[in-house]
């Protein structure tokens, strides 16, 4: 009888999923918005785009990291497989422009521009940022804020993790609940962060199953041929010094 009621509660759950997968997948229609189609450029794109595991995407600027994170999420959301996107980063000031005024959402709007164009470029909509956050398919948030929540049916894209501290990485990976895939993206070679303290919170990473790390140089970049000549000379002079 116990393992009758097991199976049973296995076809229940499995016809659950079923129902949301379905329910998430007609919500999203109803929305109106198509997602482009998006080809990978290059090998380390490809290797993205084939992993079905949880990503440390690293590299240089340029490579299209935040970008296909971006893709692969809104691509989880549209077949249904996902809630929605969560987007996290550290709102920490620079020295150059000091503490941004006004209230907490209007500090944190400044830093969702690069995620608005994103949207805007793969839906070719320029509102199609704002009509997902509308409806809770798209949700930003600061480190500051993080505490206290747990994020089920997402995809979690955190990024510019090379200037969070440990306490903030470990803060964002203890909030991951049931049925979600997080993708840290940033150039650990900017990192504000005490090497040791990165080398650490990776060394964890690295030891579980769950990563795929895969890192982006030279060769991946595709914002523009200016931008490659640029980092290819910077990196010239900075090898001579």
């Amino acid at each position: 009888m116990g393992i009758i009621r097991i199976f049973r509660n296995s076809q229940e759950k499995n016809l659950e999923k079923s129902v949301k997968k379905r329910q998430r997948g007609q919500q999203h229609q109803q929305l109106h918005l198509k997602l482009q189609e998006v080809e990978p450029l290059t090998e380390n794109q490809h290797k993205a785009f084939d992993s079905g595991n949880n990503l440390v995407l690293h590299g240089l600027a340029g490579t299209g990291k935040t970008f296909i994170s971006s893709y692969l999420a809104y691509h989880e959301i549209e077949k249904g497989y996902l809630n929605n996107l969560v987007i996290i980063r550290s709102a920490v000031p620079t020295r150059d422009i000091g503490f941004l005024p006004g209230t907490d959402k209007e500090k944190s709007a400044v830093y969702e521009e690069p995620y608005k164009d994103i949207a805007t470029e793969l839906f070719a909509r320029g509102d199609a940022y704002e009509i997902m956050k509308q409806k809770g398919l798209v949700q930003f948030m600061t480190t500051s804020f993080i505490r206290g929540i747990t994020l089920r049916d997402s995809c979690i894209i955190v990024d510019e993790c090379q200037n969070m501290s440990f306490h903030e990485l470990d803060s964002i990976i203890t909030r991951v609940g049931e049925n979600c895939r997080i993708v840290f993206c940033g150039d650990f070679r900017q990192s504000d962060l005490k090497r040791n303290e990165l080398l650490g919170w990776l060394k964890i990473l690295d030891r579980m199953e769950e990563f795929d790390f895969i890192e982006f140089g030279v060769d991946d970049i595709v914002r523009s041929d200016f931008v490659k000549k640029y980092i290819i000379a910077k990196m010239e002079i900075e090898d001579e010094s």
